[in-house]
């Protein structure tokens, strides 16, 4: 007598960050669908492929990892098999509603459409609802989980997130970048899942403050080096100048459309001023630094007030009329603050549970390294630096650079 076995064969795809990532069944048919399919299209670092040609990865990939990372965690923490596949299924959707270039359109959907990226609500119920429900996952719980409301969400949002191990691991690897080393298995295998949240065994205390310095040394030489910033900007100015042209785009439309399309919509726009910035982008013919001014040189707070794509364009109009030149010809880049790296992790070791703060000082070090870093930027074509950099001193009543501490 033989004894019938169903082998249950997840599909295996080969990854070159965390080698051999399991698929399973209803997670393949997530993964087929044209808007996940899509992030194939969308550049995982925006425009950081002007600085580092290797950083083509898209948030396909992320995404493929994310999952994996959350399956990985999601075992470890001995979850029931349908908060598993909740957690599994959030990780794969979650970045489906983020815009072009990813991060870079983020002002963008902010402002004209008033919610981000992680708010995929209507993506889920038009896209994965009939799926989600039929493999018995609650779509409005997936949402909650993506958008950091739901219990479980702080296995993919929260301070020790499987999203940010990922995205620190595979950004590193394609840029090069020698900055992004996190040990993810080691912090997972160290981290308890109890219902107030998640606990780190004091055996992964080095694991968490690896990641820590990593998110601190990323963001200065990758996710805001000043020439993806001023792409970001020139993209920016480009769409809103191809908005202002045309009066019937639908921006929902527009901002769900993946880089090719976006580019190529923006190359044969009505607007000539949207098809010579995309043009400069595509050539890498960019505008040049000629204010980068920390926040210890200008105030700050007062430009963080209310901070908009408006205000950053009002301010560059104001500079581009004191140097007498284009208001197109300046662009402003006031970037959010970055924020504080609270770590509000609890930490369990033989005697007690203590704050992650009293066993790491590094915290308060690498806080003050983030407020260091942040810079305002104002941006012009090379021939008109020199002007621009007398009106925007004037302007935001900063001191003008000498020519040792010129950022060119």
């Amino acid at each position: 007598m033989y004894m019938k076995i169903l082998l249950v064969n997840p599909k295996i795809i080969k990854d070159p960050v965390h080698g051999y990532v399991e698929v399973e069944d209803f997670a393949r048919q997530l993964l087929d669908s044209p808007a996940l399919q899509r992030l194939r299209y969308v550049r995982q670092l925006g425009f950081s492929y002007l600085v580092y040609p290797g950083a083509n990865h898209s948030r396909f990939e992320h995404s493929l990892g994310t999952m994996h990372l959350a399956n990985v965690a999601c075992r470890r923490f001995g979850l029931s098999d349908e908060e598993r596949r909740l957690v599994v299924a959030a990780a794969l959707l979650h970045d489906t509603g983020h815009g072009p270039f990813s991060h870079a359109s983020e002002p963008l959907m902010e402002e004209l459409l008033h919610r981000s990226h992680d708010q995929i609500g209507a993506i889920v119920d038009a896209s994965f609802g009939t799926l989600l429900h039929s493999e018995g996952i609650d779509p409005s719980a997936l949402c909650a989980v993506v958008k950091g409301t739901h219990p479980l969400s702080c296995i993919l949002h929260g301070d020790l997130d499987v999203d940010r191990m990922d995205y620190l691991l595979r950004d590193a690897y394609y840029t090069g970048a020698p900055y992004g080393t996190v040990d993810a298995h080691r912090l997972i295998r160290n981290i308890l899942y109890t219902p107030e949240g998640i606990v780190l065994d004091e055996n992964g205390i080095n694991a968490a403050e690896s990641l820590l310095i990593a998110r601190t040394l990323m963001r200065p030489t990758v996710y805001f080096h000043h020439v993806s910033r001023i792409a970001e900007c020139m993209f920016h100015l480009a769409v809103l100048e191809h908005i202002g042209t045309s009066p019937g785009t639908g921006i929902e439309k527009f901002l769900s459309l993946d880089d090719a399309s976006c580019m190529h919509e923006l190359r044969i726009s009505p607007s000539p001023t949207a098809r010579e910035l995309i043009s400069r982008i595509y050539e890498r013919q960019l505008y040049k630094r000629a204010i980068y001014a920390g926040q210890d040189q200008v105030n700050a707070a007062a430009l963080q007030a209310g901070s908009s794509l408006e205000k950053a364009r009002a301010i560059a109009g104001e500079i581009a009329g004191y140097a007498g030149c284009a208001a197109t010809e300046v662009l402003v880049d006031i970037p959010p603050f970055p924020h504080e790296m609270s770590m509000e992790v609890l930490v369990k070791n033989r005697q007690s549970t203590v704050g992650f703060v009293e066993l790491s000082p590094r915290l308060r070090t690498l806080n003050e390294t983030r407020r260091e870093q942040w810079r305002l930027g104002v941006y012009t074509l090379p021939g008109l630096r020199e002007k621009v950099i007398d009106a925007a001193a004037d302007v935001l009543h900063i001191k003008k650079p000498t020519r040792q501490d010129t950022l060119f």
